[in-house]
């Protein structure tokens, strides 16, 4: 006798994280003791991510260099992209580190025993002169083992530019990085998988440490994103576009049933080629759509800026620190540098917040607590990340005459093509 076993599809991340999110706070709310002893769970999701950071770094700020050096060709289109990425992303972070400090969001939220005694000094020792100083290092491995990003940075574009210069002879260490960066990508991946775990550790050690008010907390910052998210697709990339004479909107719609498949499942390289494609025939030149457009994906994160940005500052509000006009100037140039090279990879951006509160000498635990409702958020930031890397390819070629616009056929299959 045959039996018909139909095969159980295995559950999609995000469904993993909220069912792990769900028992942790059921496992904290009814029994303190266990919730208490989970936190081993948590910091051991932690641990993975934050291990990754500086490896994971180093190479992809080489190959960057590397790119953009191999894209001397493309002149002023290079030049232009570059310029805007940085000025655009650079004006989103500076909006939304002013927006978390106006607003005080996360300062409601209690920290309960969450010992604050690394902040000792922070307003203090975070000034231009240790900033840009402490961009050079006298002792490379010195920073590596203290995982101190800003020199290992500067370090990897020195690195870059001299591979780039020596050619040929260049080409087996560029290899290297190249295999290195993939690795390092793939042990984000084994490390995110561990998520609906660790979730289930910090929600349960919440829950039982402080009490499940705080979860309400995490919910209006939740909120408070998608309200930012919303004025940036709705207000600041029209305003931008209606400024280079581009049909915004028009584009948009073009593009929404991407921006759907995007949403959906959290990662925006699921759609990049399409996009390239889709843009096109929109009407952008195909050697503008061809590199701006994957160019954006490493160097033009505006909804992670838009994130991290928010998600720092509520940790900074949540163990009151107050930052003056000089910290607040170092932070938004440490964002922007740090946000530039990380590829749109689902919850990467927990990796860029993470290396933020660290420069910073913010707990670890603050960190910790956005960990579990990143996975909601990603879905809104990725589906920014891909709005603005749209845009920009057709402000770009707008401003090189390369940009007739032309109206699209039916794309309503594309989503049912990308999800089969």
């Amino acid at each position: 006798m045959s039996v018909n076993k139909r095969k159980i599809k295995k559950p999609s991340l995000m469904l993993q994280v909220v069912i792990g999110g769900l028992a942790g706070i059921l496992v904290g709310y009814f029994s303190k003791t266990t919730g208490l002893q989970l936190e081993i769970l948590g910091t051991i999701f932690m641990n993975l991510i934050q291990m990754i950071i500086v490896p994971l770094i180093f190479p992809v700020i080489i190959l960057a260099i590397v790119n953009i050096s191999d894209t001397k060709s493309f002149g002023k289109v290079a030049g232009k992209s570059f310029i805007y990425f940085f000025s655009v992303t650079t004006g989103l972070i500076i909006l939304s580190v002013l927006a978390g400090k106006w607003t005080g969001i996360g300062s409601n939220f209690q920290t309960g025993a969450v010992s604050t005694e690394s902040l000792d000094g922070i307003a203090s020792g975070i000034d231009f002169q240790s900033f840009f100083l402490s961009i050079v290092p006298s002792n490379l491995f010195q920073a590596f083992a203290d995982g101190n990003l800003l020199p290992i940075i500067f370090f990897g574009i020195f690195l870059g530019l001299a591979l780039v210069s020596i050619g040929e002879k260049g080409k087996p260490v560029i290899t290297f990085f190249e295999s290195w960066s993939q690795a390092m990508f793939k042990m984000v991946d084994y490390a995110i998988s561990f998520a609906p775990i660790g979730v289930f550790g910090f929600l349960a050690y919440d829950i039982a440490a402080y009490g499940i008010e705080n979860l309400f907390s995490l919910g209006q910052f939740v909120l408070f994103t998608y309200l930012a998210f919303m004025i940036v697709i709705l207000i600041i990339f029209p305003i931008i576009a209606w400024f280079f004479h581009v049909p915004y909107f028009t584009m948009l719609k073009e593009i929404s049933d991407l921006v759907v498949v995007v949403f959906t499942t959290g990662s925006s390289s699921v759609v990049l080629p399409s996009l390239i494609d889709r843009l096109k025939k929109f009407g952008v030149s195909p050697s503008v759509s061809s590199f701006v457009t994957p160019l954006g994906y490493s160097f033009n994160l505006d909804g992670a800026g838009v994130y991290i940005s928010l998600a720092t500052m509520f940790i900074v509000n949540m163990y009151n620190v107050t930052l003056g006009f000089g910290e607040i100037v170092a932070l938004v140039l440490f964002l922007t540098v740090i946000t530039k090279g990380i590829a749109t990879v689902p919850s990467g951006a927990v990796v860029v917040l993470l290396a933020a509160a660290t420069q910073l000498g913010l707990p670890a635990e603050g960190v910790a607590l956005m960990v579990s409702v990143d996975f909601f958020i990603n879905m809104g930031r990725s589906a920014v990340n891909v709005i603005g890397n749209a845009l920009a390819p057709v402000l770009i070629a707008q401003s090189e005459d390369a940009f007739v616009y032309k109206k699209t056929v039916d794309y309503k299959k594309t989503a049912t093509e990308l999800n089969e």
